[in-house]
């Protein structure tokens, strides 16, 4: 599995990683600067290892003076690790090193005359008055490891607060993660939930999509989808508003001339105009079927190397007959061989369906003009111009549309139904290609489709 450092796996790692750390610094800073006290039932044996250091550091100081009990102290902290402090009673150190931390502690029990407890760093501290020889007493405060029981003091309050602290900072920290992780993925699912209820305009949150993690591609995905979704919905709501429209015309023709058949009065043209609607409302079918598996499935069709001249040669073959009869000559361009990966019979019709409309619209004796070449070495353009009447501006992007028609008189007089070019644009589409249509001047329409062109090395 591949991260990236927006990846919303990092992030929860890091997220996590960062609770642990920042709840042990509270740990921590609790557990050295928060109050406690040593359990009363630890005094007494507490109590009895200081005096027994203290009594050993006295021996050596009325043995050997200052020197000795300080070296005593040294190696005492040495090997221990602990600190100690002889003081006399007026609070003047006389071996030890750091002194100054237990004046607090040792003025205490010089006041009292009895054993003083505190807990610092974790360590619990004893100050007591050892008695000297010649009458002459002194204070003498260390640190000893009581083990973690008596570190916490087993004070019910100071144990509470420091786990209080703890499950308080690792509960914001958890419950903002949460926030940052559930927000995005609830809006989500609310706005699954509206387009489940019909509300096919609703997005993804654009705040979420902007996200770089895997939450953002989710929603970005999720536009997508909804997007594609409100798209072919709308395309069949409006192809059936468009098929109620067309058939209407037709079926009422073949009423009208069953009737006359019926009462057979007009011999055979009853018979010959409703031979021409079923021949009319047949190809419809068949064309509304192309247009539904285009729009909906991805066709599995057999893709190949397709020789895009030779491909147009026959489209211009085939439709020759269509252009001698309206005194329509087609030229056709091409500089070199062009290939192209796709399916031959889907590109031929489609392609057919555009040479055929631009015979079909332009002007009587006027050519039509098809070339073919490469652009910027990578792909194929096309293009078919023909000297008609051109389509209004505002047109342009939807005569791609099914059963669009700029003048619909005209396009049932020359048998069209709209659906030509909504084929030809769904087939370009599926070869990864575009299709668009613009104005030339003086007169005329070219249609502009681009492919992918094929590598040369390419098999079959």
């Amino acid at each position: 599995m591949k991260f990236t450092i927006h990846s919303l796996f990092l992030k929860i790692f890091f997220w996590f990683w960062a609770t642990a750390i920042v709840t042990g610094i509270a740990l921590v800073i609790t557990f050295i600067f928060g109050p406690g006290r040593v359990p009363s039932r630890w005094h007494s044996s507490l109590t009895d290892t200081a005096r027994s250091s203290g009594m050993i550091a006295l021996g050596e100081l009325e043995r050997g003076g200052v020197p000795a009990v300080s070296s005593y102290i040294r190696r005492y902290e040495r090997d221990t690790r602990l600190r100690a402090c002889l003081f006399e009673l007026n609070g003047n150190p006389v071996a030890g090193q750091g002194c100054e931390t237990f004046a607090g502690i040792g003025s205490r029990a010089t006041h009292l005359r009895t054993p003083q407890f505190g807990v610092r760093y974790g360590l619990v501290r004893v100050a007591l008055v050892l008695p000297g020889s010649g009458g002459h007493d002194y204070l003498f405060a260390t640190e000893l490891p009581a083990g973690p029981r008596a570190a916490f003091g087993m004070d019910k309050a100071a144990v509470a607060l420091r786990f209080g602290v703890a499950l308080s900072v690792s509960g914001f920290i958890c419950y903002l993660l949460t926030l940052y992780l559930t927000g995005p993925i609830l809006r989500l699912r609310e706005a699954a939930q509206q387009v489940a209820q019909g509300k096919l305009s609703t997005r993804a949150d654009a705040t979420i999509g902007r996200r770089g993690d895997e939450l953002g591609a989710l929603a970005r995905d999720f536009n997508t989808m909804a997007e594609r979704v409100e798209e072919l919905i709308s395309r069949q709501r409006q192809l059936i508003f468009d098929i109620s429209h067309e058939l209407r015309s037709p079926l009422a023709r073949l009423n009208v001339a069953l009737d006359l058949a019926k009462g057979g009065k007009a011999g055979n043209l009853p018979f010959d105009h409703m031979e021409s609607d079923l021949v009319r409302l047949n190809e419809m079918i068949g064309r509304l079927l192309t247009i539904a598996r285009l729009d909906t499935v991805p066709m599995q069709a057999e893709m190949t190397r397709v020789n895009m001249t030779e491909l147009l040669g026959q489209i211009i073959d085939d439709a020759g007959f269509e252009a001698q009869k309206r005194d329509v000559t087609v030229s056709f361009a091409s500089e070199e061989q062009h290939h192209v990966r796709g399916n031959a019979d889907l590109l031929h019709s489609a392609i057919e369906n555009v040479v055929r409309n631009a015979i079909r619209y332009t002007a009587v004796g006027t050519p039509v003009e098809i070339s073919l070449k490469l652009e910027d070495k990578s792909r194929v353009l096309l293009q078919i111009r023909d000297h008609g009447k051109g389509v209004p501006e505002n047109d342009l992007g939807r005569i791609f549309q099914a059963f669009y028609r700029v003048a619909e008189a005209r396009d049932r007089e020359s048998g069209g139904v709209g659906l030509g070019l909504a084929i030809a644009d769904r087939v370009i589409r599926i070869h990864g290609g575009t299709i668009r249509a613009e104005n030339v001047q003086p007169t005329g329409l070219k249609v502009l489709i681009q492919f992918p062109a094929a590598s040369p090395n390419a098999i079959g």
